[in-house]
């Protein structure tokens, strides 16, 4: 099982920036991908950025270009640098980790609890 924790989140005006942490612990087999998705009020949840295990990343369009993704396999926390924010950017930003509790098993995916970003015009 894996435990995460986001944190990072808050208000900031237009043109600033945040950056969120995710803090992954307990234990797994295998890891593959992290991510981050978000879902603002009355909208669907969507995948904003993922790393792979290879280090391949992906950014959804409209944070291309603003938002990096990084993680730090030694303290085990994965990061999400969001600069340039618009208020288009107002959700809550949950952090992903996906695991296999044994050899052979499917793939699923731990969420943390989300974190508020709120980005004012």
């Amino acid at each position: 099982q894996l435990q995460l924790v986001e944190s990072g989140g808050g208000s900031v005006q237009a043109g600033g920036s945040l950056k969120l942490t995710c803090a992954v612990s307990g234990d797994i087999f295998s890891r593959c991908g992290m991510y981050w998705h978000r879902q603002a009020p009355g909208k669907k949840r969507e995948l904003v950025s993922s790393i792979n295990s290879d280090g391949t990343t992906y950014y959804t369009d409209s944070v291309k270009g603003r938002f990096t993704i990084s993680q730090d396999n030694a303290k085990n926390t994965l990061s999400l640098q969001m600069n340039n924010l618009k208020p288009e950017d107002t959700a809550v930003y949950f952090c992903g980790a996906c695991g296999k509790i044994r050899f052979g098993a499917s793939p699923f995916i731990y969420w943390g609890q989300g974190t508020q970003v709120t980005v004012s015009s």
